[in-house]
C-alpha cells in the first residue's frame, strides 16, 4: 500500500518545533473552496492578536491561476473571511478562516455558491430551517487503491461491515477516531462504518448557511488528518465500480412546522413540492450538473432511480424517506438521498429551501433582487 512522504515524517521532531511559544501572534489558516467546486485549499497567516470575530479578520489574496480560478495574465483574487474555527492542530488561539472568493473585479468566482445560499437563507429565516448532512467518504491508499482491500482481490462481500467492528471488518479507525476527536475541538458529529471501505460522519443539526460551513471545514478536517496518516479521503460518489455501494450526503432537514404538532401535514407539502422538482434538484446535487450522481443513483445499492422520484417512510431506497419515528410522531424532518458524497452544501440546501420553503416550481432557479 502506497502511502504519502508526509506520512514517514517523524512527528516527534516536528513537535519541538509546534510546542515552541509563539508569543501574541496567531496563525490563521485561510480555507476556500478551488475551482473544481469540490477541491479545498488553504495558506496561513500571522496575526498580531487573536481574532474574536470575523471582522477581526483581513482579507488576503491568492494566485487564481494554481486553482483553476483564473488565468495567468490576470491570477490575483480575492479571499474574504466568512467563518471562523478553532485549530485543532496548532491549538488556541490559532484559527481556521473559511473564505468567499472573489474575482480580480470583486464579482463572485463561479464555484463560490455561499453567497446566493446566504440570501436564500436570509429570506426565509423566520421559518428557521434546520439541516443535518450525512457525509460518506471512501479511504483510499496514495495509489487510489482502496485502503485496507488485498492489493490483488477484493475483500468478502458487504454484509458484516455496517457499524461492524474488527480488523476485517473496520479499515482506518485510527483515521476516523482523530477526525471525531478533531472535529471536537470546535464542533462535534457522529461516526457510522459502512462498508469495508467507506465511512460516514455526520454534522448537524445547523440552521441556514451554518450547514455548508460546517461541512465544508469538517471535510477540511478529514483531508488534514488523513494527510497525517498518509492516505487519502475520496468523496466519489461511486469510488469502485460494480456490486459496491456508492457514496452520497444524505441530507436530512426541516423547518419549525414540521417540528411542531401536526408537523407531518407540512413535511408532506414538501415531498409533492419535491416531486414536480425532481432534475432541478439532481442537477443541484452534485457538481457536474448530475453526472456524477448517474453512477451512483442506479436503484441499486440503497439508492433511487436517478430518472425517477420516489418517497416512502423508513424506504432507504427512495430519493425521499421519511423516518419511521417521524410517521408515528406525526412531525418532525425527512431526509433527502439524493445528494451525491462530493455536493456543495450550499447548492443542496440552498435548493431545498427554493423548493420547499419559498415554492419554486421552474427548472431554473428564480433570480431575486
Amino acid at each position: 500500500m502506497a502511502t504519502s512522504a508526509s506520512s514517514k515524517l517523524s512527528k516527534a521532531v516536528k513537535q519541538q518545533y509546534m510546542d515552541l511559544p509563539q508569543g501574541d501572534q496567531v496563525q490563521a489558516m485561510y480555507i476556500w473552496i478551488d475551482g473544481t467546486g469540490e477541491g479545498l485549499r488553504c495558506k496561513t497567516r500571522t496575526l498580531d492578536s487573536e481574532p474574536k470575530t470575523i471582522e477581526d479578520l483581513p482579507e488576503w489574496n491568492f494566485d487564481g491561476s494554481s486553482t483553476y480560478q483564473s488565468e495567468g495574465s490576470n491570477s490575483d483574487m480575492y479571499l474574504i473571511p466568512q467563518a471562523m474555527f478553532r485549530d485543532p492542530f496548532r491549538k488556541d488561539p490559532n484559527k481556521l478562516v473559511l473564505c468567499e472568493v472573489l474575482k480580480y473585479n470583486r464579482k463572485l468566482a463561479e464555484t463560490n455558491l455561499r453567497q446566493m445560499c446566504k440570501k436564500i437563507m436570509g429570506m426565509v429565516q423566520n421559518q428557521h430551517p434546520w439541516f443535518g448532512m450525512e457525509q460518506e467518504y471512501t479511504l483510499l491508499g496514495t495509489d487510489s487503491h482502496p485502503f485496507g482491500w488485498p492489493s490483488n482481490g477484493f475483500p468478502g462481500p458487504q454484509g458484516p461491515y455496517y457499524c461492524g467492528v474488527g480488523a476485517d471488518k473496520a479499515y482506518g479507525r485510527d483515521v476516523v477516531e482523530a477526525h471525531y476527536r478533531s472535529s471536537y475541538w470546535g464542533d462535534g458529529y457522529n461516526i457510522v462504518c459502512l462498508v469495508v471501505l467507506q465511512w460516514e460522519f455526520q454534522v448537524g443539526p445547523c440552521e441556514g448557511i451554518d450547514m455548508g460551513d460546517h461541512l465544508w471545514i469538517a471535510r477540511f478536517l478529514l483531508h488534514r488528518v488523513c494527510e497525517d496518516f498518509g492516505i487519502v479521503a475520496s468523496f466519489d460518489p461511486k469510488p469502485i465500480p460494480g456490486n459496491w455501494n456508492g457514496a452520497g450526503c444524505h441530507t436530512n432537514f426541516s423547518t419549525k412546522e414540521m417540528r411542531e404538532e401536526g408537523g407531518l401535514k407540512y413535511i408532506e407539502e414538501s415531498i409533492e413540492r419535491l416531486a414536480k422538482r425532481h432534475q432541478y434538484h439532481i442537477r443541484a446535487y452534485d457538481p457536474k450538473g448530475g453526472l456524477d450522481n448517474a453512477r451512483r443513483l442506479t436503484g441499486h445499492h440503497e439508492t433511487s432511480n436517478i430518472n425517477e422520484f420516489s418517497a416512502g417512510v423508513a424506504n432507504r431506497g427512495a430519493s425521499i424517506r421519511i423516518p419511521r419515528s417521524v410517521g408515528q410522531e406525526m412531525k418532525g424532518y425527512f431526509e433527502d438521498r439524493r445528494p451525491s458524497a462530493n455536493c456543495d452544501p450550499y447548492a443542496v440546501t440552498e435548493a431545498l429551501v427554493r423548493t420547499c420553503l419559498l415554492n419554486e416550481e421552474s427548472e431554473e432557479p428564480v433570480k431575486y433582487k
